[in-house]
């Protein structure tokens, strides 16, 4: 999922479309994320220890990512998110409307390096182990 917490978006369907808020969390497994003022609903509850009064509170609940689109911190409009991954090997997010680069702490993982990590492997499987005869 592209999207990360504390990113500012715009709803672009559903009953809360046009308005903008930004992500509390995110929740990959589900392809949803959760937007401050966003899909508030009422949930009615009962007297409990923590809420010893009960009645009815507003809650925020996840939105389908595909209903969303980021707002580019550069330009103001609603992007697409892309990846780039630069010579050095650090990845960046690019926001498609402008090419606004944001870049990432970690760096990508060549596909060359993996390759000789799984040949090293490979080899160690393959030669004989010290230890009990």
């Amino acid at each position: 999922m592209k999207l990360r917490k504390n990113d500012k978006v715009i709803v672009i369907l559903g009953k809360d479309k046009g308005k903008t808020g930004t992500i509390l969390g995110v929740l990959p497994q589900e392809n949803k994320v959760v937007v401050e003022n966003i899909n508030v609903v009422k949930r009615h509850t009962k007297p409990s220890k923590k809420l010893p009064r009960g009645g009815i509170l507003d809650v925020t609940k996840p939105i389908d990512v595909s209903k969303i689109m980021v707002i580019d911190p550069a330009s103001g409009k609603p992007a697409r998110i892309g990846y780039e991954i630069k010579a050095d090997g650090t990845k960046e997010r690019i926001f498609k409307v402008s090419a606004n680069h944001e870049k990432h702490a970690r760096k990508a993982e060549k596909p060359a390096s993996s390759a000789k990590k799984s040949e090293a492997k490979a080899k160690s499987a393959d030669a004989p182990k010290a230890g009990k005869k």
